[in-house]
């Protein structure tokens, strides 16, 4: 089969491997028909991510339809079409009974397809534990519709979930890339009283505008003072980090409100830094880690439900054979991409 495969620090190339086949009897063997490209996976690419594995098949956000089934899958059957998890999880560790599958006890828990294990930019993937990790697709829902619904979209759900959102808060969502956005979609279900959203680029700022008028937007060189005077209480109520670099990191506590919660939902390069001295004080709750992806299937039902569309996401669509090309495109924000979509079959 043709799988995207990490061959280098720096280079993913398209090669042929062997189709997997089931190793444990939790396994299920997906036909991938449609993936993405992630910024965790440009991470992996330049060596960003330390547990990733030279050699892997690359790629966690996936739909696809079940070709075989070991015998202790129970939810879903062969000929099923299902999104598919960016996380393993076993559902009986500590972690997992506690509902922070991304911390699963398991060899291969948490981020480990396209981190450590074979993952989905293939013709097949192997899933382990997988009546965890696949949901069965609603039959009016699109494979577009539901193709962030195990990563991206689990990344802003998680994060707006632990945020403890309320109706009177001004929340403050930091970078609209295809994660910020997602993490937009999922504050806006918790009907805040104000959402701001700052962003660097043009074209992103541009989107937010067309999509989504009624969201406050800003650049990071007036965040500040724009959140100042859209807040009461000299800050944001809730900041969502979702940009990934120092300033963005600096901007979050800095556009908070004294006893505010701080979400970091972003992935950085390097460590960062909490000033403690300039920070004291303000007596704010950070709230970090992982996405938690196990409400896959609520957010399937909202997305049926009309709730929540990320379509307008994807403003690309490449043939897997042309996977290289997609990777230069998004990895270097040409041509205005958003979010590629991968068609497999």
């Amino acid at each position: 089969m043709l799988a995207c495969t990490f061959k280098d620090y720096g280079v993913f190339k398209l090669t042929e491997k062997d189709k997997p086949k089931l190793i444990n009897p939790n396994d299920a063997i997906v036909r991938v028909t449609m993936s993405s490209i992630c910024s965790s996976d440009i991470h992996i690419k330049h060596g960003s991510v330390p547990k990733a594995v030279m050699g892997i098949t690359v790629g966690h956000e996936m739909v696809g339809i079940v070709e075989e089934a070991g015998v202790c899958v129970k939810n879903v059957k062969p000929g099923d079409r299902v999104t598919v998890n960016v996380e393993t999880f076993c559902g009986e560790c500590f972690f997992c009974k506690n509902g922070f599958v991304n911390n699963c006890e398991d060899k291969n828990g948490g981020w480990a397809l396209g981190c450590r294990i074979d993952g989905g930019q293939a013709e097949y993937v192997c899933v382990p534990y997988a009546s965890q990790g696949l949901n069965k697709i609603p039959d009016t829902v699109s494979d577009e519709k539901a193709l962030f619904a195990g990563d991206i979209l689990a990344t802003g759900f998680w994060a707006a979930k632990i945020s403890e959102i309320k109706e009177d808060d001004t929340v403050l969502i930091i970078g609209a890339g295809p994660t910020g956005i997602c993490t937009l979609l999922c504050v806006m279900l918790k009907n805040p009283k104000k959402i701001i959203v700052c962003e660097r680029d043009k074209i992103r700022r541009e989107f937010v505008k067309k999509y989504y008028p009624s969201v406050i937007l800003t650049e990071p060189k007036d965040c500040i003072e724009t959140v100042n005077k859209e807040s009461e209480h000299g800050g944001a109520d809730v900041v969502l980090e979702v940009a990934g670099n120092e300033d963005s990191f600096q901007m979050a506590w800095m556009s908070a409100r004294a006893n505010a919660i701080v979400t970091i939902v972003a992935l950085y390069d390097k460590p960062m830094v909490l000033p403690l001295v300039d920070m004291y004080g303000k007596n704010l709750t950070f709230k970090t880690g992982g996405v938690d992806g196990c409400d896959t299937e609520e957010i399937l039902s909202l997305i049926e439900k009309g709730k929540i569309d990320t379509t307008p996401l994807i403003t690309h669509r490449f043939l897997l054979c042309d996977i290289e090309k997609a990777y230069e495109i998004f990895e270097k924000r040409q041509e205005g991409i958003i979010k590629a979509a991968i068609i497999h079959s």
